[in-house]
């Protein structure tokens, strides 16, 4: 006696044919399932990532060339459309005081709204 088991494709539910193994009906049917998949956790990162690069691009403009170093307001950089809650790092220094990074570049909270926005020298 022999019994069959119905295997379905898992993007379009069509009745596959072939492989036991098989769980697509071709590549389409693969690629539109795991995109769908992975579709929110893709635009999460993504969004993340460009606010880095963003926030980066404007620490670096900000600095002039040949310095390593520029005071400016908070309120400049949230003009511009810093977004503070992403950094790549923070770092304490010995006095306790935190850098945050976007990458190489960098700022420290000063008193009074002001900010000293940093470029890290990097090795390499």
């Amino acid at each position: 006696m022999e019994t069959t088991t119905h295997r379905l494709c898992q993007a379009c539910q069509k009745l596959l044919r072939g492989r036991l193994d098989k769980k697509f009906c071709d590549d389409y049917c693969r690629n539109t399932f795991n995109n769908h998949r992975n579709s929110d956790q893709n635009n999460l990162v993504r969004n993340i990532n460009n606010a880095l690069r963003k926030n980066r691009r404007l620490l670096e403009m900000l600095i002039p060339e040949g310095e390593d170093l520029k005071k400016i307001r908070k309120e400049h950089l949230v003009m511009l459309g810093f977004n503070f809650k992403y950094h790549t790092q923070h770092v304490r220094n010995q006095k306790g005081q935190v850098y945050y990074f976007s990458y190489e570049y960098g700022f420290l909270e000063l008193e009074e709204e002001w900010l000293l926005v940093v470029r890290r020298k990097l090795d390499g």
